[in-house]
């Protein structure tokens, strides 16, 4: 019996922010630990091109690093290393967003400091798309949103047109809990599902869309304020669960870094649209690997996922 199907039995299921990087969890416990070499070796030995591991790599590096003045130690002791002035500006960013997150949003003169830093590390790493993303995902802290926006996206999309990470930010700036609406977001999620290459998760970027929507009005509206069955199992929302069963799973040759967040949202939407056939050999894929969102958002994420899990499996 493997090790997954052992777990699915026992009813615990696998939380793991890494998604099963090994390499990346122990940069991370380096990094919280106050060691920046584990971090500068793993993003040194990381194949260039790979913009799509790379950015799942720094992102979790950067969460570790942000109250932790390692990454910092490390940036002023190189400031001509690429990975160092990538990961110092993606780390400062995260610490705008903790700001945010204890009630309080950071000034503008902080933003700018965070924006430049961003900036310089473009300069440094000129062919890495990560700078632009880290720039498009401060902006959703500037009042009213950035007016370079429109320049950062043009500039991440030069260096690799769909790279995951840059869409799921850009969504976030676009929807109605910062400064979009429903429908700039839907817009944009369909644009992008469309014209995502086949076999790229994008295509399920109109989940994360409808999560969001769900969220939100419960957030403003309460519990009553959108249904569960009106909301997923909708004409254009069972259309758009089939189109990404067929271009991204049907047409799925490589795993992505963030897969496991991507499949979550596939399941989650699967079963609510009353498509638990279809949601059978996502759950599969899954091997038991959960993440709260968006399974929190309709209930208690580690029992809402177990259930699902199981009813489609079989106990």
């Amino acid at each position: 019996m493997s090790a997954w199907l052992r777990r699915r039995r026992s009813g615990t299921p696998d939380y793991d922010p890494a998604f099963g990087d090994r390499a990346l969890e122990e940069g991370c416990q380096d990094m919280a630990m106050g060691r920046w070499e584990g971090a500068r070796d793993l993003l040194a030995q990381h194949p260039r091109e790979d913009w799509d591991r790379r950015a799942h790599r720094i992102r979790l590096l950067a969460d570790a690093a942000a109250d932790r003045h390692t990454v910092d130690v490390w940036h002023a002791s190189d400031p001509s290393d690429p990975d160092a002035a990538v990961l110092r500006a993606e780390t400062e960013v995260m610490r705008m967003f903790a700001v945010a997150r204890g009630g309080a949003m950071p000034g503008r003169e902080a933003l700018d400091r965070a924006s430049e830093l961003c900036l310089r590390a473009a300069g440094v790493a000129p062919r890495d798309p990560h700078p632009y993303v880290s720039l498009v995902a401060l902006a959703r802290l500037y009042e009213g949103g950035d007016p370079n926006l429109g320049h950062w996206w043009k500039e991440l999309r030069a260096r690799d047109p769909f790279h995951r990470e840059g869409h799921h930010q850009a969504l976030r700036y676009l929807s109605a809990r910062w400064h979009g609406s429903h429908g700039e977001a839907y817009n944009f999620a369909w644009d992008t599902a469309v014209y995502a290459p086949v076999g790229s998760p994008l295509a399920v970027l109109p989940q994360v869309a409808r999560a969001e929507q769900f969220r939100y009005a419960q957030a403003e509206q309460g519990r009553s304020a959108i249904g569960l069955a009106a909301h997923w199992s909708g004409g254009r929302a069972q259309w758009d669960l089939r189109e990404a069963l067929e271009k991204w799973i049907g047409g799925r040759a490589v795993a992505y870094a963030q897969d496991v967040a991507d499949l979550n949202h596939l399941a989650h939407g699967l079963v609510h649209a009353g498509m638990e056939g279809e949601a059978g050999p996502v759950f599969a894929l899954l091997e038991n690997r959960a993440t709260r969102v968006p399974w929190s958002y309709t209930g208690d994420a580690e029992g809402s996922f177990i259930r699902w899990r199981d009813r489609v499996l079989g106990s």
